[in-house]
């Protein structure tokens, strides 16, 4: 499948146009890891949006000293989205639980693409707000 393929099956991305897609299939860098591998370390600077193409991840956070596990995620699913809006450091980490494909899209190509292009900025701001919503219900807060 293209890049553009599998950001169509992301919530996230699902209902862009065509051209919308396209254009940030073009920018989307795909990355292996294997299993065991820390993809995003808690307390880094973030970047990038990883969706998951294949195989399995889990959040993490570091609470009393203890590894909390927030959730589990498999493909078509995505985590780091807050990267693309802010400059804050990563709230939790991400590790591959088996060899697991991503597509990275890092922040700076993807506000390029938000300044040309605001339409997709109104597509996905309610989608993570909702999803800021439901981390925060899941944290009790």
């Amino acid at each position: 499948m293209t890049n553009q393929e599998y950001l169509a099956h992301v919530p996230l991305f699902e209902g862009l146009r065509r051209g919308d897609l396209e254009r940030i299939g073009r920018l989307a860098i795909q990355r292996s890891f294997k299993k065991g591998e820390t993809i995003i370390a808690e307390g880094e600077s973030g970047i990038a949006l990883y969706v998951i193409i294949s195989g399995k991840v889990r959040v993490v956070k570091q609470i009393g000293g203890r590894e909390r596990v927030l959730r589990t995620l498999g493909p078509n699913e995505y985590f780091g989205e807050m990267a693309l809006l802010d400059e804050f450091r990563r709230s939790a980490s991400v590790v591959a639980e088996e060899d697991t494909e991503c597509l990275l899209l890092v922040r700076w190509d993807f506000r390029a693409e938000l300044h040309l292009h605001p339409e997709i900025a109104l597509h996905i701001l309610p989608l993570l707000s909702r999803r800021l919503r439901e981390a925060e219900e899941r944290a009790g807060l």
